[in-house]
């Protein structure tokens, strides 16, 4: 499996194809006959593997045991940078072999726990998007997940609300596949540990703890967003996230009140180890700050029975399957003015 930057780490027990590496270039994957397509990441020796999709043509789940609580192959800290050009085609060259159509993975050698969808709220973010599955679809992996990568974009240019594409992205992926965890992840938002686990917990988990951003502090106590996770129970529990934040701020707080009314409590990884590094980006089009929006939050207590995934409107206009994510692009119906 792809390593801490994409690559391989030695000695690890891994799925797919022949790598190979050398001082001056990054590492290659044999993948038919003598074609050599390149892997993120480095390696300092050849590794056997088994491409994803023939492992699971040639195995069910009746002969595989449970994933282990603590993935094996994880490497701790990585190292992430931006500088590097990335593209969606180069992407599928790197990491694209061991995917099935739509982004899905499942691990080859185990049944995960836990069936995660991962929902990016999403609109003309394609670098950004590079980067994110140059990086998050080998720590995914490594993390044994059986997983899917859901980008969810909003139709149009009309003001954003990216709330409602996380309630949309929820519904779709359950037409799918029977998920029973959901991480909603910010695009420009790349794990530092790959020891901060994608996966669902007892309690709402907030995952990108100390954002450098943020001089990898929490800005304050009661935030929720970013990248969190939460079991389909939990979800629903809290009736997904407000439909009527549009524009920027004020939906993470607002499921942050949901989930302390109806479920008490949120969880966090240690700081060390929830860190992230964000992209640097200008604020999108459209996605202005709206001063009603901290005004909404405190109505929490008197809106979220109404206001969430019982009411959600909205209508797909296109659904695509590329090798690295499905593709879901959903008119949010925005209100005029």
């Amino acid at each position: 499996l792809p390593a801490a930057d994409g690559g391989f780490k030695r000695g690890q027990r891994v799925p797919a194809v022949f790598l190979f590496y050398n001082k001056n270039s990054s590492s290659g994957c044999q993948t038919e006959g003598n074609k050599k397509s390149q892997l993120p990441g480095n390696t300092t020796e050849p590794l056997q593997t088994t491409r994803t999709a023939e492992v699971h043509q040639n195995s069910t789940a009746g002969t595989l045991g449970p994933c282990p609580d603590t993935p094996p192959d994880l490497v701790g800290p990585l190292h992430v940078e931006f500088d590097t050009k990335r593209t969606l085609d180069r992407v599928r060259e790197q990491v694209g072999s061991f995917l099935q159509l739509g982004g899905r993975f499942k691990p080859p050698n185990c049944v995960s726990k836990q069936k995660v969808a991962i929902i990016i709220p999403f609109r003309n973010r394609y670098e950004h998007l590079s980067h994110w599955l140059y990086y998050l679809h080998p720590i995914l992996m490594r993390q044994q997940v059986d997983y899917g990568v859901y980008v969810i974009n909003q139709d149009g240019e009309g003001l954003f609300n990216k709330a409602k594409l996380m309630n949309a992205g929820h519904v779709e992926a359950l037409k799918e596949y029977d998920y029973d965890c959901f991480v909603f992840a910010d695009v420009d938002m790349i794990p530092l540990d790959d020891q901060n686990l994608y996966r669902c917990f007892d309690s709402p988990r907030h995952l990108a703890v100390a954002v450098d951003k943020f001089n990898f502090h929490l800005p304050y106590n009661n935030l929720f967003g970013g990248v969190i996770s939460l079991s389909k129970d939990q979800f629903l529990k809290v009736n997904g996230f407000s439909n009527t934040f549009w524009g920027w701020g004020g939906e993470d707080d607002d499921l942050y009140n949901r989930v302390m009314i109806r479920l008490k409590s949120i969880s966090r990884p240690d700081s060390m180890i929830g860190r992230y590094k964000m992209i640097k980006h200008n604020r999108d089009l459209h996605n202005e700050v709206n001063p009603q929006n901290p005004y909404k939050v405190r109505e929490t207590i008197h809106t979220f029975k109404t206001d969430g995934l019982n009411s959600l409107k909205y209508t797909v206009k296109e659904v695509k399957k590329d090798r690295l994510f499905t593709f879901i692009s959903v008119d949010v119906h925005v209100p005029p003015g």
